[in-house]
């Protein structure tokens, strides 16, 4: 008995449709995938920007909280901007500023650091703000480093086994020195999804409070939270937002610095709105519009004012 055949081609053409789908599929789940273990969640996808200079660098959310954390620290130290642009420098070379848990042989951390040659326990180095601090005790040790290279102070504090490699870093590491240390203005930007998960406003003044521990002691930096609508009522605010204000008691540097600041770590807690001196940053703008500081009348002349979601 005869069987019954199929055009020439039909079942192949019937399997490669199902097969085209199923790439698709998995690009899409792959791509989903990479990005949430890049950023951790869909909050965290997106970018921030430093400019000047001529020039602008991107970087990823956690890498741009961890250059503000670093910065903030060479702040609270009372050191000059260039500190803060030899550490983002070596930060970026050693570890693309992340807080690694490996490296080559025992190295830890945003710069690498080994336990074996005296820069603490595996535990001290995984905190961001020890390791930092450890690098600038060492750079300080070293005699007029803020007029030096910028490539020879980081080899001298690191001893690294390539120890032309910071050069390539110098302009990113300067440009988001200059924005976070206060010495450019509202030169940086994030461009961010929604806000996802409910984060307390209390968050980020913790945060504030532990990367400014000295600042905030003095008296040089106070802060408070209340409702959005009575810090910011020129603005547009999410129901239930709060707001951060932030006293750099005249300091306009410092408050500059401070807002970068509040910017820079906004995809961790769920900032929404930074203003300061005229100027506002918005997370809910896109396009070119999300790329500077709008211009604000009638904001808070002294004080930046952060406001959290209220999600």
């Amino acid at each position: 008995m005869a069987r019954t055949r199929g055009r020439p081609g039909s079942t192949a053409r019937h399997l490669v449709i199902p097969l085209v789908m199923v790439l698709i599929f998995a690009g899409i789940a792959g791509g989903s995938y990479l990005a949430l273990q890049r950023y951790g969640s869909p909050a965290h996808a997106g970018t921030c920007t430093a400019s000047g200079l001529g020039t602008s660098h991107r970087y990823s959310t956690d890498r741009a909280a961890n250059a503000a954390l670093i910065s903030a620290v060479a702040m609270d130290r009372g050191l000059p901007p260039r500190a803060a642009s030899i550490a983002l420098t070596t930060a970026y070379q050693e570890s693309q500023l992340r807080n690694l848990d490996h490296g080559d042989r025992d190295s830890l951390g945003l710069f690498q650091q080994r336990p074996s040659q005296g820069w603490g326990s595996e535990e001290q180095i995984m905190d961001p703000i020890y390791s930092t601090n450890a690098f600038y005790d060492e750079l300080e040790k070293i005699e007029g480093y803020p007029a030096a290279d910028i490539n020879d102070v980081a080899q001298r504090v690191q001893r690294s086994g390539h120890p032309e490699a910071y050069r390539d870093h110098e302009t990113e590491g300067r440009l988001y020195a200059s924005a976070l240390t206060g010495q450019s203005g509202a030169n940086l930007v994030c461009t961010l999804g929604p806000v996802g998960a409910t984060v307390s406003p209390g968050q980020l003044r913790s945060e504030l409070t532990r990367q400014f521990p000295r600042l905030t002691e003095a008296g040089d930096i106070s802060s408070s939270l209340t409702a959005a609508s009575q810090a910011a009522p020129q603005l547009p605010v999410d129901a239930g937002a709060t707001a951060l204000v932030i006293d750099p008691q005249g300091d306009t540097r410092l408050g500059w610095a401070l807002a970068n600041w509040a910017v820079a770590r906004a995809a961790d807690d769920g900032v929404v709105q930074v203003s300061y001196q005229g100027r506002v940053w918005d997370r809910s703008l896109r396009g070119k519009d999300a790329a500077v500081w709008s211009s604000l009348d009638g904001g808070d002349p002294e004080n930046v004012v952060v406001l959290v979601s209220g999600q």
